[in-house]
C-alpha cells in the first residue's frame, strides 16, 4: 500500500528544494492530501491549542454530546445510521469578519490563542498556495487573488471532537465527502487516529503525528487547476477508545469570488481537454454543496456548468 505523503517544509530552503516541490506536486496530483512538518508554527504554541481545545471539550461540550446521544437513542445501534455523524463541533469565523468574541463558553485565553492561531494558519495557507502556483506554472499570488472577493477570502475553523463510540460499525465519525472550498489546514490529535482518505478505491489512514499540519485541497482548487489537482474523498472512522481532536481551518474564496480554470493552464491543454470545469460564483456553489455534501462532487460541477450562462463574469 502506498505511504501517505509527509513533507518537511524546511527542505524548501536548501538543495532539496526541487525534490520537495516535486513531492508537493505529486501529493496534489495523486493524493489531494499531504502532511507538513517544520511549517513555521511553534510546537509549544500547538501544544497550547491542543490543551485548551481538549479542556474546552471536557468542560463545555462533553456533557452536551452525551445528552444528544441519549436523546437520539444512539447508544446501542442495531442498524447503520447514514444521516448523522458521531462528532461534537463548533465553528469559528475569522475572515472577512471574526465571530470569536460572540462564541459562548470560551475562556479569554482560548479566544486569544485561537485568534493568534488563525493568523498563523492564514499565513501558512497563503505560503502553500504560492507553492502550488509555482508547481502549476502560475504567477506568484494567482491563487490568493483568485480567492479574493470584494472583502478578501473566507476563512474559518471547525473545532471537532470525536468521542469514543460503542458501535463504530454503525455510525461514522464523519461521513465521506470532499471539501467544497480552497485549501484546508488540519491540526489533529497526535495519538487518536480515524481520518482516512480514498485513494485508488482503498481507504488509507492519515497518520496522527505530533506537531504536524495535514493539508488537503478543496473542490475550488480542482476547478482552478482544471483537474490537474484533485479534491479527494475523506472520512472519519469513529473509535471505541479515546477522544480524537480535530481543528480544521478552511481558507476559501470570498462568497462573491468568481471561480474558473486558470486561463494560463487552459492554454497548455490539448484541444480536447480544454476547460472541463465550470465558471461560477463561489456562494452559488456553496448553496448547492450544503444539500449534497455527502454525495459525489462531479454532479455538483455539472450543475454549475448548467448555470454558467447566468454568471456575471469579469475576468480582467
Amino acid at each position: 500500500m502506498a505511504t501517505f505523503p509527509v513533507i518537511n517544509l524546511e527542505k524548501l530552503n536548501g538543495e532539496e528544494r526541487a525534490s520537495t516541490m516535486a513531492q508537493i506536486n505529486d501529493s496534489c496530483e495523486n493524493w489531494g492530501f499531504f502532511e507538513v512538518l517544520n511549517h513555521g508554527i511553534p510546537h509549544d504554541f500547538l501544544d497550547t491549542v491542543e490543551r485548551l481545545t481538549k479542556e474546552h471539550y471536557k468542560k463545555c461540550m462533553e456533557q452536551r454530546f452525551k445528552e444528544l446521544v441519549a436523546s437520539k437513542a444512539l447508544e446501542g445501534l442495531q442498524a447503520e445510521v447514514t444521516d448523522m455523524d458521531w462528532e461534537s463541533t463548533f465553528y469559528l469565523r475569522h475572515l472577512p469578519e471574526s465571530n470569536i468574541s460572540d462564541i459562548p463558553d470560551l475562556t479569554d485565553e482560548y479566544r486569544k490563542v485561537m485568534k493568534e492561531f488563525a493568523l498563523k494558519l492564514d499565513k501558512l495557507a497563503e505560503e502553500l498556495l504560492d507553492l502550488l502556483c509555482e508547481n502549476l506554472g502560475l504567477e506568484k499570488g494567482y491563487l490568493k487573488k483568485a480567492f479574493y472577493g470584494a472583502k478578501g477570502p473566507t476563512f474559518g475553523t471547525k473545532v471537532s471532537n470525536y468521542p469514543p463510540c460503542p458501535t463504530p460499525d454503525k455510525i461514522k465519525g464523519l461521513r465521506a465527502h470532499t471539501d467544497a472550498g480552497g485549501i484546508i489546514l488540519l491540526f489533529q490529535d497526535p495519538k487518536v487516529g480515524g481520518l482516512q482518505i480514498l485513494k485508488d478505491g482503498e481507504w488509507i489512514d492519515v497518520p496522527p503525528m505530533r506537531h504536524s499540519i495535514v493539508v488537503n485541497l478543496g473542490d475550488q482548487l480542482e476547478v482552478i487547476s482544471n483537474g490537474k489537482y484533485k479534491s479527494v474523498e475523506h472520512r472519519v472512522i469513529a473509535q471505541t477508545e479515546g477522544t480524537r481532536m480535530s481543528v480544521a481551518s478552511f481558507y476559501n474564496p470570498g462568497s462573491d469570488a468568481v471561480i474558473y480554470p486558470a486561463p494560463a493552464l487552459l492554454e497548455k491543454e490539448e484541444a480536447d481537454k480544454k476547460q472541463m470545469y465550470p465558471k461560477f460564483v463561489f456562494e452559488d456553489y456553496m448553496k448547492l454543496y450544503v444539500g449534497l455534501k455527502f454525495q459525489a462532487k462531479e454532479p455538483r460541477f455539472e450543475a454549475m456548468k448548467a448555470m454558467e450562462p447566468t454568471v456575471p463574469i469579469a475576468t480582467a
